[in-house]
């Protein structure tokens, strides 16, 4: 027995080169392209979107389709196109042709949450991101994006416990997910807990490249530190932001906040300017302006900015209330008075504690 054995081996060694050798094409002749045109233009067409060419990728999806009407991803991704392009109407075009061809497709239902959420069809955003979020779950596919959009939707209808949670579903699947991240600290900040935004924010910058720093993280944690009164961390995050985005007016008002907050008048009036530079007509800009020149004891410069100020906003009860502290400062009680009673009629909350202190007995 050992012997028959022996010598099937032997045959099968002495014949294996052979048989290998039956088992490869021809010498000489190519082997056939199996992949169809359409498949070839498609794969192109994803490497345009995955560089952000999404002009180039758009003709190369539409010979896709010419190729082969029935397939479905090609308008899938068109509809991704669109969204990107902001053209919601012609991207909602494409996922309807999308569904007809395949009606429960994980990626087509994302997207179209995405193009419901920003026409403002929150509604219909939420029923198309339910569906994807169980076909992800059918599939046991783990995308924090959808758990995101719907923290996102969450956090626009105000259900902060909602959005919150959600957020913490998406960082379960990557904890280092910015975006949710990043979320949190805006949903903090809104619920006014800006000690705990401040922390999430820290997280935010840390992961983020210092080569491309995210400077939204640091315009919402320079607002954070605002109110929390850490007005030169508030300053250093402005000054990040400035640089980097620079001839914002918001930000250099807010910056001018913070530096009067420090007794940094001259530096503010600097911002001040800037801001007034580009928009001459917003009212805060003078208050705030008027507000530092009075710092500085300019006091008459300081008026003339308050006065305008009041010019543009009859109701703006600040400007009262600081224009009062100049007119106090130039010993007019009278007129100082005045005003705190006009900005107390208007609602403004320092104004009934200033008059109870400086103003008995006056109206």
């Amino acid at each position: 027995m050992a012997n028959i054995l022996h010598k099937w081996l032997f045959l099968l060694i002495l014949f294996l080169p052979a048989l290998a050798l039956k088992a490869q094409a021809p010498s000489g002749e190519p082997v056939a392209d199996t992949v169809p045109a359409y498949q070839k233009l498609y794969n192109k067409a994803l490497t345009f979107i995955d560089s952000g060419q999404y002009k180039e990728a758009l003709p190369v999806l539409k010979k896709v389709l010419k190729e082969n009407k029935e397939f479905y991803k090609a308008h899938t991704k068109m509809a991704l196109i669109y969204l990107n392009q902001k053209d919601y109407k012609e991207a909602e075009k494409s996922l309807k042709k999308s569904e007809v061809l395949m009606p429960l497709d994980l990626e087509t239902q994302k997207i179209k949450a995405l193009v419901f959420y920003n026409t403002n069809k929150f509604k219909e955003s939420k029923s198309a991101l339910d569906t994807a979020i169980m076909l992800a779950r059918d599939e046991k596919v783990d995308d924090p994006d959808l758990f995101y959009y719907r923290a996102q939707l969450a956090f626009k209808g105000k259900s902060y416990k909602s959005a919150m949670e959600a957020c913490e579903v998406a960082l379960e699947f990557n904890p280092k997910y910015i975006p949710a991240i990043m979320l949190k600290a805006e949903i903090r900040f809104t619920a006014k807990e800006y000690n705990y935004a401040i922390k999430e924010l820290n997280e935010v910058i840390k992961l983020t490249s210092a080569e491309k720093p995210d400077y939204s993280a640091y315009k919402l944690r320079a607002q954070c530190r605002f109110e929390t009164g850490d007005y030169k961390g508030c300053i250093t995050d402005w000054n990040v932001y400035i640089d980097g985005m620079p001839g914002e007016e918001e930000a250099l008002i807010s910056r001018a906040a913070a530096l009067i907050n420090t007794n940094d008048n001259s530096k503010a009036i600097a911002d001040l300017d800037e801001a007034i530079k580009i928009n001459k007509k917003n009212p805060v800009s003078y208050c705030y302006r008027g507000v530092a020149k009075g710092g500085n004891k300019v006091y008459t410069e300081g008026l003339a900015d308050l006065d305008y100020a009041i010019k543009l906003k009859f109701d703006y009860g600040a400007a009262y209330v600081n224009r009062a502290a100049i007119k106090m400062a130039l010993k007019q009680k009278e007129e100082a008075c005045k005003d705190l009673h006009k900005a107390d009629s208007l609602g403004d909350n320092l104004a009934p504690n200033l008059i109870e202190k400086y103003c008995k007995g006056s109206r």
